[in-house]
């Protein structure tokens, strides 16, 4: 039992000691390790050419056209910038330059489904409203378009922002030639028809 708890006792001490020789022998924050030499690091929209040795520091030289490196490191390439594929619904925001990558957002007419950081990687088109609905909420560069029901007696044709009301031909003194429906006002005559009507239904007496 001793021995048992005397190996614990060890592996734990190892274990400490590891971690402590880690955090030393562990580069600056503005250093990367390589072959077991710490190499400052290349600032941001630089990449490293020559790497450092016990005689010189890191060489870098700035990212070429279309790459950038937003944060110092130790890479020998830069990423490359994104591209805003139309294909996609994507538009350009911001451009890419050597420190940042470019910024993409949606086309007019679509919202963005899909993002990373501050950027759209991926939208759709917005959702048209059916007749017999009205767009109840715009849509926007996040949010797709929302749609609403006509109620009883008013029409959309699927693009109005609020139903009107139909006609009530009987108002206007004109025949109703067809009923109002959830996507469409109703029909009135004119006054020659009206006229016809009540001239035939005088024909009756």
């Amino acid at each position: 039992m001793n021995m048992i708890k005397l190996g614990f006792i060890i592996s734990i001490a190892a274990v400490v000691t590891l971690n402590f020789e880690l955090c030393f022998s562990a580069c600056a924050h503005a250093e990367y390790e390589l072959y077991g030499e710490c190499c400052p690091m290349c600032a941001s929209g630089y990449r490293v050419r020559r790497h450092c040795t016990s005689d010189i520091s890191t060489t870098c030289v700035p990212c070429p056209a279309s790459t950038y490196t937003d944060e110092p490191s130790g890479l020998t390439a830069c990423f490359l910038c994104r591209v805003c594929d139309a294909g996609e619904g994507l538009q350009v925001k911001r451009n890419c330059t050597r420190t940042a990558d470019t910024v993409c957002e949606p086309l007019e007419e679509f919202y963005c489904i899909e993002q990373n950081k501050d950027s759209c990687i991926f939208a759709v088109k917005h959702s048209e409203c059916h007749p017999g609905q009205y767009i109840r909420q715009a849509g926007t560069a996040f949010t797709d378009t929302d749609c609403g029901n006509c109620a009883e007696g008013t029409y959309s044709n699927g693009s109005f922002i609020t139903c009107q009301p139909h006609s009530i031909c009987e108002t206007e003194g004109l025949p109703e030639i067809k009923p109002g429906t959830m996507s469409s006002d109703a029909e009135c005559g004119n006054s020659t028809s009206a006229n016809a009507v009540e001239k035939n239904s005088y024909s009756f007496f």
